[in-house]
């Protein structure tokens, strides 16, 4: 017994050995049973890597409840649709006021187009260093792929906007033509902007001349093809787009009860974006459900 014990750490010491030296196996997703992915990075004793996930319950929105951005749903829609045909089409950056729908729009695009062939894989900000390995692990596949990139701001020098800069425009590899990027963020060039970055702006004659700094801050939203800006709703399309999650809900007369909670809500919150009128259907559904029940049961 006691040499079987011996025979058998020597056994799982070898192994231990022999594991760095063994390639990592990523598991393969089935892209025919989800049409949503995320890429998760893994770093075990001997290897470190990454691999895309499957999301089996993506956020069903669609484009018809996304209300108060019909031009821009109308050109990034065109976009994603030669795209999904196999025409040129353009990486896309959404910016602008937040809550106003940019993420969402791309999550509707995919329920719109996925039955078509449309993929989504959702790269977070501190992994965006690993874009070159996700196009590669894509690159022969027949779907068409939207990596999509939320909510990104950068430093300068972080590895990640270095990255994200050279994948859009500037390696000497180029993109397959069944991937485009797909971002948002609320600041235009993604990047903090200075007042001191413009202290070595020059003047000659009539004529100005950017400083290197901000040439380099606005030099990563330029690879985008397709910019889209997004604005702060006004009253009646904050109140519609209320009056829409309240019918979605089950209540379906806006009644100047309901008018005035919307509008105490928004102020409240200090913003008139489609999210907080989501969050004010919900709150305001759940509260009128919740008094019924309490009333049924007394």
């Amino acid at each position: 017994m006691s040499d079987l014990k011996k025979l058998s750490q020597r056994a799982n010491r070898l192994l231990d050995r022999l594991e760095k030296f063994l390639p990592f196996e990523q598991p393969e997703p089935d892209w025919q049973a989800a049409h949503a992915f995320r890429w998760r990075k893994y770093n075990s004793t001997y290897h470190a890597g990454g691999y895309i996930q499957a999301i089996h319950h993506p956020h069903p929105i669609t484009l018809s409840a996304l209300c108060g951005i019909d031009e821009q749903k109308q050109r990034i829609e065109q976009n994603t649709r030669q795209f999904v045909q196999g025409f040129s089409a353009n990486n896309v950056l959404l910016t602008g006021a937040r809550g106003t729908g940019k993420s969402s729009l791309i999550k509707a695009l995919l329920n719109q187009y996925a039955q078509d062939g449309l993929r989504l894989i959702e790269v977070e900000k501190h992994h965006l260093v690993d874009l070159h390995d996700i196009v590669e692990k894509i690159d022969q596949r027949p779907e068409r792929f939207i990596l999509f990139c939320d909510d990104l701001s950068f430093e300068s020098d972080e590895p990640g906007y270095k990255a994200l800069k050279v994948v859009l425009d500037g390696s000497i590899a180029t993109v397959s033509d069944n991937v485009l990027i797909y971002a948002t963020s609320n600041r235009r060039h993604m990047v903090p902007e200075l007042m001191r970055d413009n202290l070595d702006t020059q003047h000659i004659g009539e004529e100005v001349h950017p400083s290197e700094t901000v040439e380099e801050k606005i030099s990563l939203s330029e690879r985008f093809g397709l910019w889209l800006s997004f604005y702060p709703f006004d009253q009646d399309h904050y109140l519609e787009i209320a009056y829409y999650w309240l019918r979605h809900y089950g209540i379906h007369k806006m009644t100047p009860s309901i008018y005035a909670a919307a509008l105490q809500w928004a102020l409240l919150r200090g913003s008139r974006s489609g999210r907080v009128a989501w969050q004010f259907a919900r709150d305001w559904a759940g509260r009128q459900q919740s008094l019924k029940a309490s009333r049924n049961d007394s």
